[in-house]
This record gives structure tokens, sequence and C-alpha cells, in this order.
């Protein structure tokens, strides 16, 4: 099993920046990738953007260039950095990992912070 718990969402007006932190916990070691996907009202939830064991990192297009997904060395927390917010980046923002185990690939989720973005 592994638990994720998001922070660092809030309220922010348009063109500033927040930073969401997401640790994991439990079976960390059986993690092969994490994400940030966000949901805003009205809408199906979306990729923001997720980082693999080996680093490798991918982005929705909305975020490319204002975004970016960072994990700490024992790959148990992942941030998200987000600059040059923008009101529709408003949104709820979810922490995502998938897990191997007995080569059944698992998902979790976390609970969700909410991002807010004035113009």
């Amino acid at each position: 099993q592994v638990q994720l718990v998001e922070s660092g969402g809030g309220l922010v007006q348009a063109g500033g920046s927040l930073r969401l932190s997401c640790a994991a916990s439990g079976s960390t070691f059986s993690i092969i990738t994490m994400g940030w996907y966000r949901q805003a009202p009205g809408n199906q939830r979306e990729l923001v953007a997720t980082i693999i064991s080996d680093g490798t990192t991918n982005y929705a297009d909305s975020v490319k260039g204002r975004f970016t997904i960072s994990r700490t060395n024992a790959k148990n927390t992942v941030y998200l950095q987000m600059n040059s917010l923008k009101p529709e980046d408003t949104a709820v923002y979810s922490c995502n990992a998938k897990a191997l185990k007995n080569l059944v690939l698992q998902e979790y989720w976390g609970t969700g912070t909410l991002v807010t973005v004035s113009s």
C-alpha cells in the first residue's frame, strides 16, 4: 500500500507562484511513477505532469514552461512548482502514484489540494 498526502494549495493572484508537495509513505519502493493531475469544476480530470523512476518528466502542453515537477532523492516526495499561474489553472490538484507489486500495476491517489488563481 502507498499513502499520498498533498500540501501547498491555496489562493494566488494571476502571475503568481505556488509549490505543491506530495509525500508518499508505505511501500514507496514499489513506486515506478508519480504525477499530478487536476480537475476543474465541470471538467474531467487531466494530467498535469509526471515523473518516472529514471527522472524522465512529462507535461501537459498547457503547463509546459510554467510548471516543473521534481522529486527528492529518496523519491518519497514529489513537488510541483507552478509559476506564471493563470485563472484557468484553478482546480483541485491530486497526486498520483503507480506502483508495481507482483507484476500488477496498482494506482494510488491523494485526496487533493485546491489551487485557486484569481484574475
